[in-house]
């Protein structure tokens, strides 16, 4: 009977952990506190692997990568579940991951957002173009992050970084401001957001522009699992593509094509991914003057 009532009023289950933080939504304010949390998040993450790399720097070469990083998001995890334990009883939640899919269904809607993830990725590799060159340090920390198994590095950066980063960039920030301002301020905040966790401009500018990608999916449909898949389809992409030694070596894609195809390929991502939101538009909000489809969850009380 408790088990049934914690379901109804919460939409909670034992397999459901995006629940925990359906009532804590996060304004301007709370954006900053999430920040400074992964920020400490971060400091606690080099603390360790700087503590492991005295006693084996061949292991933190191999594995500190995927030891790290969950580290500099556990702050964020127990901020923002504290938070929401303490409104869950008196305050309205929203689902931090909804099915609002319409007549697509899930599985040709994820379809869609994947192509759709690939050709902006593209684009965004020919801003790139706009920035000064790669400096050498980068190079190298970039070139660290791909040494070791493959494997290790799938589960840092197609595994972790999709699971964590979208629980806190739209799961997190762009919910909460989706309730408390204008749609397109709260998804191009919340990709400034993601562009900035990133802490460099040569991943902050292809982070900015997919974060506006990723988060009008995440509005239009509630679904944090989609945007996990998207984040999944951009990073193996670009591991993959650093395995390929043609396209290690170039900085842009320009660098490896005839010019007219790469113009051709932008132009006809631009278009695939416009026809993409035009679909994505037409996906009612699912209930009459709904912010998002962030689905409503009642307090606990009620």
């Amino acid at each position: 009977m408790a088990g049934k009532y914690i379901r109804r009023h919460t939409g909670r289950g034992s397999y459901d952990l995006f629940s925990n933080y359906a009532h804590y939504v996060p304004g301007y304010g709370g954006m900053m506190m999430l920040f400074l949390m992964f920020l400490l998040g971060a400091l606690l993450g080099n603390i360790v692997t700087g503590g492991l790399t005295l006693v084996s720097p061949e292991f933190v070469t191999m594995y500190g990568m995927v030891i790290s990083y969950p580290l500099m998001f556990v702050p964020v995890l127990l901020y923002a579940s504290a938070n929401s334990r303490r409104n869950e009883f008196f305050e309205t939640g929203y689902a931090v991951d909804s099915r609002h899919f319409g007549q697509l269904g899930g599985f040709r809607m994820a379809l869609i957002v994947s192509v759709a993830t690939m050709a902006t990725a593209f684009v965004a590799d020919s801003l790139n173009l706009l920035l000064p060159a790669v400096p050498e340090w980068f190079e190298q920390i970039m070139d660290q992050m791909m040494t070791g198994p493959v494997w290790i590095t799938l589960i840092s950066v197609s595994v972790f970084a999709p699971l964590f980063e979208e629980w806190l960039c739209r799961g997190l920030v762009l919910r909460g401001l989706l309730q408390k301002t204008h749609p397109a301020s709260a998804i191009m905040v919340s990709a400034a957001f993601f562009a900035i966790l990133h802490m460099n401009p040569w991943q902050a500018l292809p982070a900015f522009l997919l974060g506006i990608l990723f988060g009008y999916v995440y509005y239009r449909t509630g679904s944090l699992k989609l945007t996990m898949l998207m984040h999944c389809v951009n990073n193996t992409m670009a591991v993959v593509f650093s395995k390929i030694p043609s396209l290690a070596e170039a900085d842009s894609f320009k660098d490896v094509m005839n010019p007219w195809t790469y113009a051709g390929i932008i132009i006809a991502s631009i278009a695939f991914t416009a026809g993409a939101v035009v679909v994505l538009r037409n996906i009612p909000l699912g209930k009459e003057g709904a912010r998002s489809n962030c689905d409503e969850i009642p307090p606990m009380n009620i």
